[in-house]
């Protein structure tokens, strides 16, 4: 086959429109009916509506533990004037739940009874009660119907039978409820890089061969959660014949839908959306969203089909859009919308017009305002997903959205996770992730959500009250200390306190055996060295830029000191990846991957925290976890800390 190549591309609402009114007639899906033992029903959507088998309660019953009464018998009881029942004849004891003996209509609650016995010594214990108060006709009593009555409707078809719903279709005699059938999805991955997960090895992996393929977990997971049931056909190859053969296959296998994973976008090996226009009838190929542009949609053999992109985010967003909205449908689910919230993004998020961007965030709560700090937005990232507390959407018109204007942002976190969450943004560092699993594990309802801007941005984003604290590890070249003089210039008069959390081995990071023979600084001048560098307004930039004045050497000595990252790790890795010969970063990130160091000195990092929240929970909480042995001894084996200051209170100004 000939490269692919888009057909004209498909707004998600046109393709969402288009999807749903051809697939969803208004006689019904495809889903029959069928009934399941109500034990067996939690979490199945109701096709039918339950109506009640019986009352319920069946007869009046008693509300609370005492005996039960004609209400006229008690008319006329006072403080000052008390009535004596003869038990077995004008009171008769009950428990709650009870029905109520003939003739009765009201219950008096057994700590408003005195046995008569103590009124009047001669009526024998045990045989009249007195009281002092009269009741009235059904006080204390259930009433037969009282919850439902036979008949009536109970709960209404596409309600999703939760716990709530169990104990109520129990209490109505309704033991077979009537449920729609699990619709069907037969996930197709194809690829002939990627290998099924149980064949992988660590080492596998690290040869860059093969790829491991996981969108079937994600996606199958995706499905149970919208109530259908998914089955994973094996690996198919790049390959048009074999393409067609899986999905011809999965449309005679009962499938009610079929999701066709990679090959869709238009590289010479995409062959998914031709495959299906020749198999079948291909509506859409394109649609303008990222990520999950190269997203198809068609019909092959009457059923269905999906043809998701292979980077993992788009295609779990184009599930989400489409797939899992047609399930819904479907089964008369309705396609419940996630909270939304006004953020102000950390910082400008440029778009690209005419594709609406679904843009990964973390928030946190600084004082009055929920600030969103953008993730990665590359659509094989999927590790922003579980990271990202919500989905800020850019509309395709736009060109992005400008710092800290408000923005509608989707939840994907609750809002309890949201408020407990403290957002640090600065310099990057290895023990900050610690510190976050330490802090969630020791104070559940908190947690840490860190930015990699670099020292000066989180020194900024103070000044602009868009965090709660920042790393920094600012080198002072007059001096060569660290931090305070950077705070007294870009923040004066802010008072903030200044903890030590760590003091680092700042080096150069070489591949094993270091092949070139890196000894320090000045090497990175050598033909054939080639550099990784830090962003601006980091404090390892500084200390680099600092390190190379004394040497007397320019930028452009140095091949690579305009390519930059954002983390420790991010430098270890291109290190790693044979991108760069070395880097200067943290000792822990290189022995995170294996990789020999070179040490270069020994520096500061320090967290500023804003005088104003240090009677925050959040923030007591954190210091407690920074000052704690176990939390000294877990950095301290990550290797190049040193923890004697941590907890430490270097600086405060009020």
């Amino acid at each position: 086959m000939s490269r692919n190549t888009y057909l004209t591309l498909t707004s998600l609402e046109e393709a969402k429109a288009l999807w749903l009114s051809t697939l969803c007639p208004a006689t019904g899906g495809p889903l029959r009916h069928e009934t399941v033992p109500l034990q067996q029903a939690r979490g199945r959507t109701l096709a039918q509506p339950a109506t009640a088998c019986v009352s319920s309660p069946a007869f009046h019953g008693a509300a609370m533990d005492g005996v039960a009464v004609k209400a006229e018998d008690t008319f006329g009881a006072s403080e000052h004037s008390p009535k004596t029942l003869t038990l077995g004849t004008q009171a008769h004891w009950i428990n709650t739940g009870h029905p109520l003996p003939k003739g009765t209509d009201a219950v008096i609650m057994v700590e408003h009874l005195a046995d008569a016995a103590e009124y009047d010594p001669s009526v024998p214990k045990g045989q009249a009660v007195v009281i002092e108060k009269a009741t009235f006709p059904w006080q204390h009593v259930r009433k037969l119907g009282e919850d439902m009555v036979a008949t009536e409707t109970l709960i209404a078809p596409g309600v999703i039978i939760g716990p709530y719903e169990l104990g109520a279709l129990a209490a109505a005699g309704v033991t077979l409820p009537v449920v729609f059938a699990k619709p069907k999805v037969v996930f197709i991955p194809s690829g002939s890089e990627i290998k099924p997960l149980a064949d992988i090895t660590p080492e596998l992996l690290a040869s860059g061969k093969v790829l491991p393929e996981f969108n079937s977990l994600v996606i199958s997971a995706m499905v149970e959660d919208a109530g259908g049931q998914c089955e994973v056909f094996p690996i198919v190859p790049d390959d048009p014949a074999a393409i067609r053969a899986a999905i011809e296959k999965a449309a005679q296998s009962g499938a009610d839908l079929i999701v066709m994973n990679a090959g869709s976008s238009a590289g010479s090996r995409d062959y998914t959306a031709q495959v299906i226009q020749e198999a079948g009838e291909l509506w859409v190929h394109g649609i303008t969203i990222m990520p999950g542009k190269p997203t198809a949609l068609g019909r092959v053999g009457g059923k269905p089909i999906i043809g998701l992109p292979g980077y993992p985010v788009s295609a779990i967003i184009a599930f989400e859009e489409l797939g899992q909205t047609l399930l819904a449908r479907w089964q008369g689910r309705t396609c419940a919308s996630r909270p939304t919230a006004i953020a102000h993004p950390f910082q400008a998020i440029p778009s690209r017009p005419g594709m609406e961007e679904f843009v990964r965030v973390t928030l946190g709560q600084v004082d009055d305002t929920l600030v969103a700090v953008p993730l990665p937005r590359g659509a094989g990232t999927v590790t922003t997903l579980s990271r990202a507390d919500g989905f800020l959407r850019i509309a395709k018109e736009s060109e992005g959205v400008p710092a800290q204007a408000p923005c509608n942002v989707s939840l994907i976190r609750s809002r309890q996770h949201i408020a407990g969450a403290l957002l640090a943004i600065g310099s990057h560092d290895n023990a900050l992730d610690l510190l976050d699993s330490f802090l969630r594990k020791q104070f559940p309802l908190f947690s840490l959500a860190s930015a990699h801007v670099g020292s000066m941005g989180g020194l900024m984003a103070l000044k602009e009250g868009r965090c709660h604290l920042a790393g920094t590890h600012l080198l002072d070249p007059a001096t060569g200390k660290y931090n305070q003089a950077a705070i007294a210039e870009y923040l004066p008069g802010m008072a903030l306190d200044l903890i030590r959390l760590v003091d680092r081995e700042q080096g150069l990071i070489v591949p094993r055996g270091n092949p070139q023979g890196i000894t320090s600084i000045a090497c990175l001048a050598k033909e054939g060295i080639t550099f990784i560098n830090r962003q601006r307004g980091s404090g390892t930039r500084v200390l680099l830029d600092w390190r190379m004045a004394e040497l007397g050497m320019k930028p452009a000595h140095i091949t690579g000191y305009e390519d930059e990252e954002y983390t420790h790790m991010n430098v270890a890795a291109a290190v790693l990846s044979g991108r760069a010969s070395t880097g200067l970063g943290v000792r822990a990130a290189a022995n995170a991957l294996g990789l020999d160091f070179i040490p270069v000195g020994v520096e500061e990092y320090d967290i500023a925290i804003p005088a104003r929240f240090r009677e925050d929970a959040r923030i007591v909480a954190l210091l407690e976890v920074i000052r704690s042995e176990a939390f000294k001894q877990a950095v301290f084996a990550l290797g190049g800390y040193g923890v004697e200051s941590t907890g430490t209170l270097i600086a405060s100004a009020t």
